[in-house]
């Protein structure tokens, strides 16, 4: 229940030598409350497998004026609790290597807070989700326990944290409390449940209280989810509250910051703040240079600078976040870019346009114009929106881009990138798409479209809609025509700058293998970047370098 996956053996005689001293102590507070039968809980009788002690058979102690007294020859019940993995100091030594095994064989993902989000498990090499039906909290409390957490807090049905779009691999998940693992539990085939993605079960864990939230705090803003950014550290050995500095502040940090406050998601980094006003005495910047990673638990545990150094100063250019308890989660279709991808023969004439917006190779700046043409790899894509918030562009439509060649704005400059890679990362050809048009292409059934770009109207995705762009429009390629023969890698990175926010980053990158012999093209096993990997702790900056070959 306080978040801890074990116990260890305690040192009981230790405890019984303070509380015999403590009984022999007139003035003793437990020694009056112990004449009182102050004791909530009289006996216990746990299986060990219930998620809360409120599962437990409990005997209360006996009513007053009663002459039998409560815990006869007993005494407080002390427990010793082992963190998990990811709780415990950085000088202890990692688990065994089985252990973590098995904690990579099921992930949580798009949760808003540490210990929560849609459970997804690992098998044939490929993640996939559970389906709700038969989901229960003995069974939520295996995968907490298997993740280093405590028991389950809440089992979720319905896609309450959001739906994936890969396999289904488990129904009727019927746990008894007692396995280490949720493989170890009696199940069904997912597919042969007839479940659909709007059953994906979810879990929030009991994690420990390890006292991060109080080392930070939001100062000025309009709600209590926004403002200043403030951090408690230890300035020369004294605890002090300031602000941090905004010198790359970025979504990953505010990410954390969200996080560690306990209110989600970071909507926006905001790095000038002079209309917000900070706490007074709390100004000074105690902290700058920060680099997250994104899977920290804590500010404080990011890098950064040692000696403070901001180039700009305090006051008005502080770091602040904006957090949300929902956010989108953009996932492209790898199956239908595999499906639609073919080469042309594309004339010079009829580029001009796309040349302008950069989405030619530099070699077309030395060609004679409007004379020969471009070899194309053309695909469509289609992005769907798995969230839990809709997806907008990060500025509004005031700030949006006209183009006058094509004759429309741009309301995200890079949307998507679209690389060519040897199959050791070097990148031998690249594209970009440009979000001309973000709106719902298609809605499940009984869904209403809300975004349109007819008539310069509103632009996003709706939750559980998507996003078409067809191989047929301009940009949508990669310029093939100073590549060789050979094997490659064809790689589409959504919101490549992280400029949306997103409750997972980790499925923005989608991977095909390419066989190209000069004439014809055939991409195979497309799949999402985190569809298959078993190491789930990949930040993306990792990723980044993993993209431009940058190891």
């Amino acid at each position: 229940m306080l978040g801890f996956p074990s116990e260890a053996p305690v040192v009981s005689h230790h405890y019984r030598k303070v509380w015999n001293s403590k009984m022999k102590d007139p003035k003793s507070r437990l020694k009056s409350l112990t004449k009182k039968n102050s004791f909530w809980i009289h006996r216990v009788n746990c299986l060990g497998t219930e998620p809360h002690m409120a599962n437990c058979q409990v005997q209360v102690a006996p009513a007053q004026g009663k002459l039998r007294p409560a815990c006869p020859g007993g005494m407080h019940a002390v427990v010793s609790c082992v963190a998990g993995p990811r709780f415990r100091p950085l000088k202890e030594k990692p688990g065994s290597k089985e252990s973590w095994a098995e904690e990579t064989r099921v992930r949580l993902r798009s949760g808003a807070q540490v210990g929560e989000g849609r459970v997804e498990v690992l098998r044939n090499r490929r993640w996939g989700t559970v389906c709700d039906h038969g989901w229960n909290l003995i069974s939520a409390s295996v995968v907490c326990r298997q993740l280093g957490f405590g028991s389950a807090r809440e089992a979720l049905f319905g896609a309450q944290l959001g739906q994936a779009l890969g396999p289904i691999h488990l129904s009727e998940v019927r746990c008894g409390g007692y396995e280490r693992t949720l493989s170890d539990c009696p199940s069904l085939e997912g597919s042969q449940s007839g479940c659909q993605h709007d059953n994906d079960a979810a879990v929030r864990c009991n994690i420990p209280n390890l006292g991060f939230q109080d080392q930070v705090r939001l100062a000025g803003g309009r709600s209590p989810e926004e403002g200043v950014v403030e951090v408690q550290v230890d300035v020369n050995g004294v605890q002090r509250w300031g602000a941090v500095c905004s010198d790359h502040w970025g979504l990953s940090e505010a990410m954390v910051a969200c996080r560690q406050l306990g209110l989600g998601f970071a909507n926006h980094a905001i790095k000038d703040t002079w209309y917000w006003q900070g706490t007074p005495g709390a100004g000074e910047v105690v902290m700058s240079g920060v680099h997250c990673s994104g899977t920290e638990l804590a500010l404080q545990q990011c890098q950064r600078h040692g000696p403070v150094h901001c180039s700009h100063g305090a006051g008005h250019f502080s770091a602040g976040v904006s957090c949300t308890d929902s956010a989108a989660d953009l996932v492209l279709n790898a199956q239908l870019v595999q499906e639609t991808a073919y080469l042309e023969d594309r004339p010079l004439s009829q580029l001009y346009c796309a040349h302008e917006e950069n989405c030619l190779s530099r070699s077309a700046d030395r060609m004679d114009w409007p004379y020969g043409h471009r070899r194309l790899l053309r695909f469509s894509s289609q992005i769907h929106n798995l969230g839990r918030a809709d997806f907008r562009p990060k500025t509004g439509r005031h700030s949006w881009i006209w183009h006058q060649c094509h004759r429309h704005y741009h309301s995200i400059e890079v949307f998507t990138h679209y690389d060519l890679l040897t199959l050791n990362g070097s990148k031998v050809a690249e594209g970009h798409k440009a979000s001309f048009c973000l709106e719902d292409t298609s809605c499940p059934t009984g869904m209403q479209r809300r975004y349109a770009c007819a008539n310069f109207g509103e632009q996003g995705v709706t939750v559980g809609c998507w996003d078409t762009y067809r191989h047929d429009i301009d940009c949508q390629w990669v310029d093939i025509t100073d590549v060789g023969p050979g094997d490659y890698i064809f790689q589409v990175v959504v919101n490549p700058k992280l400029e949306v926010a997103e409750s997972d980053f980790s499925n923005n990158v989608m991977r095909c293998r390419c066989k190209y012999d000069g004439q014809r093209v055939w991409l195979h096993d497309c799949r999402t970047g985190d569809a298959h990997r078993a190491n789930t702790e990949h930040s993306p900056e990792q990723e980044q370098r993993l993209r431009n070959n940058l190891i």
